[in-house]
C-alpha cells in the first residue's frame, strides 16, 4: 500500500484523549455544514452507518480501507463530507480497538454501536453527536471521558494484541514509539526533480491556496514537503502534471541508499506502485534501465500512469512469478542495484494503518519472513560483481530487518554490509544511526517506520 492510496484517510484524535476532545469540541464536524446546527436524524444516521460497516471491517478479511471504498460505493447517498466522517470514526475505532472494547463492556446496545459512539464521540463535536444519543449514552460517553487511559495495561492503553504488545516491548523508547505511531501522520509529498524545484515549489504554495496545509520541507529529503491535515493533492495542477508525488521521506530517503547512476541496470524488485521506482528513474535522469518489477498486474497498473505523469522513458514494467521467473533469470550477473523493498507486516506504518495490528498474527508473520529471505536471495542473483542491493521494510520487527539481514550474510558468500549513514553523508545527507542500518521511526525522525540495509557484492578482483 502506498502512501498515496493511504493519504485520505482521516487521522486519530491525539494521544492522551480518552473519548472526546478539547480540539474536536472547538471545530465544525469535518462532514457538517458550518452553523448548521446538529439534527437528531443525521446524528442518529451518522451513528447507524459508522455501525453498520464496523461488522466486515471487524472481520480482518480485507483492507480497512477497501472494506470502506466498497461500503461508499454500495451507499452513494452519502456525500463528500459524510464519508470524511464516517472514515474518521471508523480509522478511530481501529486504533484504539482494545481500548474501546475494553469500555463497550459496560453500556447499552450492540458493541457496534457502542464503538461507533465511542470513535464518533474521539473524532466530532459533542454537539454534533448528542442529537442522536439514546438514555443513558450521554452519561455513560461523559463517565468514559473521566477514565485515564494511564491506568490501563499497555497492550490495553494503546490497543495492541498480546503478541505485539510483548514484540514491541523489547524496543527501545517502546513508549515514545507507540505515542507517536498514535498520532495522525501528516503526508509527505515528494517534487520531482526532472519538473521542479522545491524551493519554487514551497514559494507558490506559501504564497497560495496551499498554504492552508502548512507547507514545510522535510528535514533530511531535499525534495520533500510536509502538510498537515488531508490536503486534495490528487487533484492539485502539480500533482496532474506530474511536478509532485506522494512519498514518505522515509521512502525518498530508501531511493538515496540505491544511489543509481546515469546509464546504470537498476531494478526495482518490489515496486508495487512505484513510488520509489520514480525516484530512481529521476536520479538517473532518464537514462539506462530501470526495471520495475511485481508479482502484481494491477498494482503496476495503477502505477503505470504515475510513470507517464513523471516525464521518464527509462522504466520497464514487468509482472513475474514468485518463484523461478525467467525473465528475473535472464537478469542474473548483471544489475548495478537491486532496491527490495519487501512485501512486510507494515507495523511501521500503523499512523496511516491502524487496521494491520489486528490483521497480522504470528502465522502472517512468519510466511512473510520466509517470503522476504527467498525475495533476498533472488534478488542478490541479479547484482553484476560490485553491485549494490538494498533491502528495506516498513516495519519496526527486528525479525523482518537486523535478523533477515544476519541470516542473509550468513548463508551467502561474497556480500559486505555499508554503513548506511555514511552512504546518505555521501549525499550530503546527515543522518546518524546507532550502527550500519538505517532505522527510521515516527517519534525520532517524523517519518514512518522504516528499516533499510545497504549490502555490496564483492568485484571479482576481490
Amino acid at each position: 500500500m502506498t502512501q498515496s492510496e493511504r493519504h485520505l484517510r482521516p487521522g486519530a484524535a491525539p494521544k492522551g484523549r480518552s473519548i472526546s476532545s478539547r480540539s474536536a469540541r472547538s471545530r465544525p464536524a469535518r462532514g457538517s455544514t458550518a452553523g448548521s446546527p446538529p439534527t437528531p436524524g443525521t446524528a442518529a444516521l451518522r451513528i447507524r452507518q459508522v455501525a453498520q460497516v464496523l461488522p466486515e471491517l471487524l472481520s480482518w478479511d480485507w483492507p480497512a480501507d477497501a472494506v470502506l471504498s466498497r461500503w461508499f460505493r454500495a451507499h452513494p447517498e452519502a456525500g463528500s463530507r459524510d464519508r470524511a466522517q464516517i472514515a474518521e470514526a471508523v480509522y478511530d475505532i481501529l486504533r484504539h480497538l482494545r481500548r474501546y472494547r475494553h469500555w463497550a463492556q459496560s453500556g447499552q446496545g450492540t458493541e457496534e454501536r457502542r464503538l461507533a459512539l465511542m470513535g464518533l464521540a474521539a473524532t466530532q463535536p459533542r454537539a454534533q453527536l448528542d442529537p442522536g444519543l439514546q438514555a443513558g449514552e450521554g452519561a455513560w460517553l461523559d463517565h468514559l471521558q473521566a477514565v485515564d487511559p494511564a491506568s490501563l495495561p499497555r497492550a490495553v492503553r494503546y490497543s495492541l494484541p498480546d503478541w505485539l504488545d510483548t514484540r514491541l516491548a523489547e524496543l527501545p523508547g517502546v513508549l515514545s514509539l507507540l505515542d507517536a505511531l498514535h498520532q495522525p501522520a501528516p503526508l509527505d509529498v515528494r517534487v520531482n526533480p526532472l519538473k521542479a524545484d522545491r524551493d519554487a515549489m514551497l514559494a507558490a504554495w506559501t504564497a497560495g491556496p496551499e498554504a492552508r496545509w502548512s507547507p514545510v520541507p522535510t528535514p533530511h529529503s531535499p525534495w520533500g514537503i510536509r502538510l498537515q491535515g488531508r490536503p486534495p493533492v490528487q487533484r492539485w495542477r502539480s500533482f496532474e502534471q506530474g511536478e509532485i508525488e506522494v512519498q514518505d521521506e522515509g521512502s525518498q530517503l530508501l531511493s538515496m541508499l540505491v544511489a543509481p547512476r546515469r546509464g546504470e541496470m537498476v531494478i526495482d524488485y518490489c515496486a508495487g506502485a512505484g513510488g520509489k521506482t520514480l525516484l530512481l528513474g529521476a536520479l538517473m535522469r532518464s537514462t539506462g534501465r530501470l526495471y520495475a518489477f511485481d508479482v502484481s498486474a494491477s498494482r503496476l497498473a495503477r502505477a503505470k500512469p504515475r510513470f507517464a505523469r513523471s516525464g521518464l522513458s527509462n522504466i520497464t514494467p514487468v509482472v513475474i512469478a514468485a518463484e523461478r521467473d525467467k525473465r528475473v533469470q535472464r537478469l542474473y550477473g548483471k544489475a548495478h542495484r537491486v532496491l527490495v523493498d519487501a512485501p512486510c507486516s507494515g507495523l511501521g506504518t500503523l499512523r496511516r494503518n491502524p487496521d494491520l495490528k489486528w490483521r497480522q498474527t504470528p502465522t502472517t508473520l512468519l510466511a512473510l519472513q520466509q517470503t522476504q529471505a527467498a525475495l533476498l536471495q533472488e534478488a542478490a542473483r541479479c547484482l553484476r560483481p560490485g553491485g549494490r542491493l538494498v533491502y528495506a521494510t516498513c516495519s519496526i520487527l527486528p525479525e523482518e530487518n537486523e535478523q533477515q539481514i544476519d541470516a542473509f550474510l550468513a548463508r551467502v558468500p561474497g556480500f559486505s554490509l555499508l554503513d548506511a549513514a555514511d552512504v546518505l553523508a555521501g549525499q550530503k545527507i546527515e543522518l546518524p544511526m546507532q550502527d550500519a542500518f538505517l532505522r527510521l521511526r515516527p517519534d525520532e525522525h517524523g517519518t514512518d517506520g522504516f528499516f533499510a540495509a545497504v549490502l555490496q557484492k564483492a568485484s571479482k578482483a576481490s
